[in-house]
C-alpha cells in the first residue's frame, strides 16, 4: 500500500490533501491511489450545489456545514472554480466567515480548478470524492461555479443536485429555463430576504415544482439564516429516502464513468493513429482536390480504422 493511501485511510489531512492534488492533476500515482482505495468506497453521500453566478452558493454552503455537522455528518466540501485552483474561490477565501467550520476536524474543504475541461472535471471530481469517501467523510458537498455545461456535468457525479436561484440575476423565467429545470432534485430560492424573492419562488413552483417530478422547492437566506436548517434537514431526509435505490444510482454513475473513460481512451488512441497513418493524409489530399466529400471520407476512414 502506498504511504499516502495509508495516511489518508488513517485520517491524516496532509495525505488527504496531497492525494486530491495528485488525482486533480492526473499525476502518475493517481491510478494506483484509486486502485488501492476503490474497494473501500461507496459509503459517502454526495450533494451538488449549482445555479447561476451570484446565486450565493458559497455563502449558503458555508451556513449549511454546521447544520449538517449537527445532524452527525462528517462533511467535506469541493468547490469547482475555473478561475482559482486552490484559494481564490469564495468558499475558501472568506476564512473569517468560515472560521468555525475550518477549525472543525470533521470538516474538510478544497477548491478544484475546472481548467475549462468538462470531462476533466468529471474525472477529477469522481476521484476526489472517492478519496474523501475512503478517508471517512460521509457527506460530500460539491459546489459548481454555475457556468453552462459544467452544471449538468456535476449533476452526473452526485447523488442529489440542489439548484439555486436568486432574485435580481436577470429575467427570472429565463433563469429558470436556462437548462436547470431538469437536473435538480431540489430547487432553492436563495437571498429570500430581498425584493423579488416571493415572485421568483412562485415562478419556480409553477414552472418546476408542479411538474411530474415534483421536486422540493424551498426559500433560504444565507444572510439571515432563514430556511437554512430546513434545507439541511430536507437534504438529509432525501438522501436517506434515496438510499432505497442508491445501488441503482451508483450503477448508473459507474456506467457513465466507464463510458466516459472508454471514449476518452479511444479518442487518444484514434488521434495517435490518425497522426501516424498515411491513409488519413491521403484522405486530406483527396478532400483538398474535391475528389471526395467530408462525410464519405470520414465513413471510409472509420471503416478502415475499425475493420
Amino acid at each position: 500500500m502506498l504511504p499516502i493511501v495509508k495516511g489518508l485511510l488513517e485520517g491524516d489531512r496532509r495525505s488527504l490533501a496531497r492525494a486530491i492534488s495528485i488525482v486533480d492533476n492526473d499525476e502518475r500515482e493517481s491510478r494506483e491511489i484509486i486502485g488501492q482505495i476503490f474497494a473501500k468506497t461507496g459509503g459517502a453521500k454526495t450533494v451538488g450545489f449549482t445555479g447561476p453566478g451570484g446565486a450565493g452558493k458559497s455563502s449558503l454552503v458555508g451556513k449549511l456545514i454546521p447544520q449538517f455537522r449537527a445532524l452527525g455528518h462528517k462533511v467535506a466540501v469541493l468547490a469547482v472554480d475555473p478561475s482559482s485552483p486552490i484559494t481564490g474561490g469564495a468558499i475558501l477565501g472568506d476564512r473569517v466567515r468560515m472560521q468555525d467550520s475550518l477549525d472543525d476536524e470533521k470538516v474538510f474543504m478544497r477548491s478544484m480548478a475546472s481548467r475549462g475541461a468538462v470531462g476533466g472535471v468529471s474525472k477529477s471530481l469522481r476521484n476526489a470524492i472517492r478519496i474523501l469517501d475512503a478517508a471517512g467523510y460521509n457527506l460530500i458537498l460539491v459546489e459548481s461555479v454555475g457556468a453552462g455545461q459544467l452544471e449538468v456535468e456535476i449533476s452526473r457525479v452526485v447523488d442529489l443536485t440542489v439548484v439555486l436561484f436568486t432574485p435580481h440575476t436577470g429575467d427570472s423565467v429565463q433563469a429558470v429555463k436556462a437548462g436547470l429545470s431538469e437536473i435538480g432534485d431540489m430547487y432553492v430560492v436563495n437571498k429570500s430576504d430581498i425584493d423579488g424573492a416571493a415572485k421568483l419562488y412562485s415562478t419556480v413552483v409553477d414552472l418546476i415544482g408542479n411538474t411530474d417530478r415534483k421536486p422540493v422547492v424551498l426559500k433560504t437566506s444565507a444572510k439571515t439564516g432563514r430556511g437554512v436548517k430546513e434545507l439541511a434537514e430536507t437534504v438529509d431526509k432525501l438522501l436517506k429516502e434515496k438510499s432505497i435505490n442508491y445501488k441503482e444510482r451508483q450503477r448508473k454513475m459507474l456506467e457513465d464513468e466507464l463510458r466516459d473513460m472508454v471514449l476518452n481512451m479511444m479518442e487518444k488512441k484514434v488521434s495517435y493513429t490518425l497522426a501516424h497513418d498515411q491513409k488519413y493524409y491521403d484522405f486530406v489530399n483527396r478532400l483538398t482536390k474535391k475528389e471526395i466529400d467530408p462525410y464519405l471520407a470520414a465513413e471510409q476512414l472509420v471503416s478502415a480504422l475499425f475493420k
